[in-house]
């Protein structure tokens, strides 16, 4: 089936079912918990994405955190990654609030829409082939709906680097060669007809990233800006 709009999609995404292992972990987590989250009910499905319907920027990432999105049931929410990314965004001015904590937190944004290649947690952050082809027609479908407005991918990670080459390809879009690596900082264009969407490279705030000072909080702002600019 394919969704006739956003809210459709996130709907679809919501009841998906079709990776046996992630179906059992993402299960497995929400009723197990971590013992600092045992009073909380867990969300334990899928994440759609999250903010503007109409975006004029896509933050993308991997996939939902464990005892983050799989528990609060938004992308990048009530964890360690969703602080700096929040914190970031509305450094620049387009989150209404410098925190994520809940799916009623009052966060709103403004001209992004945060979203993911991968909708449920995986093992170790490491998605399978399979899963990561199966859950692929969601960021095509995503971008469909959102490339007539977008006007630049904010990719957090190389896998979501990739990802978002793949579903630019999959919309009809150039990619420059040799296809562009992902470096941080790095961005290239790709185009269909006049049509221009930029994508721009960052290190994703993992822990593993920003405790290491590999991703700095000036490091993060000054490539959302660069995302942000180009809507102007």
């Amino acid at each position: 089936m394919v969704a006739k709009s956003i809210d459709e999609l996130d709907k679809e995404i919501i009841k998906c079912k079709k990776c046996p292992r992630l179906v059992a972990l993402r299960q497995e987590v929400a009723q197990v918990k971590r013992k600092s989250y045992q009073d909380q009910k867990y969300w334990g499905k899928p994440v759609p994405g999250f903010g503007d319907k109409s975006p004029t920027t896509l933050v993308l990432g991997l996939a939902p955190g464990a005892h983050g999105a799989n528990r609060t049931g938004r992308i990048f929410t009530g964890d360690s990654s969703g602080d700096w990314l929040y914190r970031a965004l509305h450094q620049v001015g387009v989150a209404k609030i410098p925190t994520s904590t809940s799916i009623d937190d009052g966060q709103k944004l403004k001209g992004v829409r945060i979203s993911c290649a991968v909708r449920c947690v995986p093992p170790d952050n490491k998605p399978s082939l399979e899963e990561k082809n199966n859950c692929s027609h969601f960021l095509d479908e995503e971008l469909t709906f959102l490339s007539p407005k977008l006007k630049s991918i904010l990719a957090l990670g190389s896998f979501a680097w990739s990802s978002a080459i793949n579903s630019l390809k999959e919309n009809g879009f150039e990619i420059p060669k040799p296809t562009p690596k992902f470096i941080h900082g790095k961005s290239f264009v790709a185009t269909k007809g006049s049509k221009k969407i930029k994508i721009i490279g960052s290190y994703h705030p993992s822990q593993q990233n920003t405790y290491t000072g590999k991703l700095t909080e000036k490091m993060l702002k000054n490539v959302i800006s660069t995302a942000i600019s180009e809507r102007i």
